[in-house]
Order: C-alpha cells, then sequence, then structure tokens
C-alpha cells in the first residue's frame, strides 16, 4: 500500500528542485543500498525514536545520511481521505521535508504544519516551497 504514495511524495518535493534532487526506487532485495529506508514499524525499534501508539506520533524521519522514514505501523492508515485513517502520501510529504532539512511552519496550510489530522490530505504549498527553495538555493 505505502510504495505508491511515498514515491508520488518523493516526486513532488522533487518536482521543485530544478533537477537537484531525484527520487529512484530501490527493489526490496537490494533495500541494503537505499540512501533512505522506509518502513512501518511499532514501539521501540532500533532508532533513536519510539513510537506510541494510535493518536500520537505519527512517523519520524532523518536525514540522508542517517536514512530513514519510520511511520508508526499502530495508526490506522490510507490512501487518500479517508476518516479515522492517516492519509499517507500526506504524512510521507511532511517527513520528506524534515529529511531535505525543512523546520516545521506555523502557516496551517503547509504540510510542513506540525500536526494533521485523521481523513486529511495536503500537498505542498507556497510555503513549503518557497522555504525548500530558500534552503537549496533553486
Amino acid at each position: 500500500m505505502a510504495r505508491d504514495p511515498v514515491a508520488r511524495a518523493f516526486k513532488k518535493w522533487g518536482a521543485h528542485s530544478r533537477g537537484r534532487f531525484a527520487f529512484v526506487a530501490t527493489e526490496d532485495d537490494h533495500a541494503e543500498l537505499a540512501d533512505i529506508k522506509i518502513g512501518f514499524f511499532s514501539g521501540y525499534h532500533g532508532d533513536t525514536g519510539s513510537f506510541d501508539g494510535p493518536g500520537g506520533s505519527l512517523a519520524h524521519s532523518s536525514p540522508p545520511k542517517s536514512g530513514l522514514l519510520h511511520f508508526d505501523s499502530e495508526e490506522t492508515w490510507a490512501v487518500g481521505s479517508v476518516q479515522k485513517a492517516f492519509d499517507v502520501e500526506t504524512v510521507a510529504l511532511h517527513e520528506i521535508g524534515h529529511i531535505l532539512g525543512l523546520m516545521h511552519s506555523s502557516v496551517p496550510t503547509a504540510i510542513m504544519y506540525p500536526a494533521v489530522g485523521d481523513g486529511v490530505t495536503k500537498e505542498l504549498s507556497r510555503d513549503d516551497v518557497h522555504g525548500f527553495r530558500a534552503l537549496y538555493k533553486v
């Protein structure tokens, strides 16, 4: 379920990079070669963060040198706007923003706003794109 929405999220950020950032999928049998390892986990799972179960932290990520994007497997996930579920692509867009070096935004419509409700889908906002382009000078 998660591969396509996460790939779309990476590609959406890449579309604003003027060629400086590209998403390239790695097949599962070569996952150790990936710069960013993506997965669903619960509780403590071997990195610096732990998940707290339903209703708390949805996901966490780290810069490419550490290379992770983890989703809390105890949350209810969906593709698109589904009540009582979180949209994988929306949360991936937010976490990829952190991977790229962006901090939280105070603009509620921004993908980098620190909270999202269930049943909500969001896209990159002008604020997100402006922050990305300023950071990477593109």
